[in-house]
């Protein structure tokens, strides 16, 4: 059997002293950055997982939460910083720092930030509909809340906290407003294919809920998945708008994009096609014609799900539960009224 590494060994690899590795991991005395990266690289390089108990025992908290968020690509990154910004300021009013976790390993991440007691607590993103981080976290010491929620957390054994923006009722709003303003036609321009292909979990749960909704009204609907090329997406919506019937426009991402597309053949919004939008609302607010919508608040979300951390950090064996946001619309100039 392979011998299990110990600090002396992180100590020899690092080139630092034993007692500086002890203060690495127990905080104790400041370190340079320098220092404490070759201390993590060598416990990387050697499979070395403090002992993960050590601060609860000694009574110790590192007033540090984890955000565990997978950025594969600058791809979507503006879109996570609204909640990564809220997540912080939440936490230093109540004394705490972030660690940003960005790796792309998955389970892994989790094991090895909890393993070197990193932090007090985890936030989970970028949740995909089946996430294989949703087992490990079970066997945390450490209290973890997922924003978005695997398909599991439906079970009726549920043990996951998990928190995120109603995208099901989103939908339905949307749609109704379409509806109402006599579309004969729904087209949902959905997330890219680089999106979908994620396997993040709110992009589905949209999608049933739109495709639901317009079936109850008897609205035919169709969906698109936008492509970020701009040449790409001006064919796409010549493909949409050029029918016999001027469809309903819902919006999903890339708001003002397609907004411009749009202008830009010379077609406006709230005269001659009616859009209305998945997005924040001062990305709504902020096109050239308002557009109507439904904001994924990501702060609304953010605030609330570190008020429920701090629960679970004063009960760690707190039941698992969906939580929702509700979602509000908020008409503006891209609809033609039929209220």
């Amino acid at each position: 059997m392979a011998r299990v590494p110990t600090s002396k060994d992180v100590a020899k690899v690092a080139g630092v002293s034993q007692s500086t590795v002890s203060y690495v991991m127990s905080g104790k005395r400041p370190i340079s950055e320098k220092t404490r990266r070759l201390v993590e690289d060598a416990m990387e390089q050697l499979l070395y997982q403090p002992h993960a108990g050590a601060r609860a025992l000694a009574g110790q908290r590192t007033n540090i939460i984890a955000i565990v968020h997978p950025v594969l690509s600058n791809f979507g990154v503006g879109g996570i910083m609204a909640f990564i910004d809220e997540i912080a300021t939440q936490a230093r009013r109540r004394d705490y720092d972030v660690l940003l976790v960005t790796a792309a390993e998955g389970e892994s991440s989790l094991r090895r930030v909890a393993g070197r007691a990193l932090c007090d607590a985890m936030v989970v993103m970028e949740v995909k509909a089946e996430d294989d981080r949703a087992e490990v976290s079970r066997g945390l010491a450490q209290p973890s809340l997922f924003i978005g929620y695997p398909d599991e957390a439906l079970l009726p054994d549920n043990t996951l906290r998990c928190i995120d923006f109603d995208f099901g009722r989103g939908a339905e709003l949307l749609v109704g407003e379409l509806a109402a303003a006599g579309a004969p036609e729904v087209v949902v321009l959905g997330w890219s294919p680089e999106v979908v292909a994620r396997g993040v979990n709110y992009v589905p749960r949209f999608r049933r809920a739109a495709q639901a909704a317009a079936s109850a009204v008897g609205l035919p609907l169709r969906w698109v998945e936008a492509p970020r090329d701009p040449v790409a997406l001006g064919v796409t919506l010549e493909e949409v708008l050029s029918g016999p019937v001027r469809p309903g426009l819902v919006l999903t991402d890339g708001v003002p994009e397609i907004v411009s597309a749009l202008l830009g053949r010379g077609t406006r919004p709230g005269r001659d096609v009616d859009v209305v939008a998945l997005c924040t609302d001062g990305e709504a607010q902020g096109q050239a014609v308002p557009v109507t919508n439904v904001s994924t608040q990501p702060r609304d979300v953010s605030r609330r799900a570190v008020e429920w951390l701090f629960e679970l950090l004063d009960d760690p064996a707190a039941p698992g539960e969906i939580r929702l946001v509700p979602a509000t619309l908020v008409r503006r100039r891209s609809v033609r009224s039929a209220h």
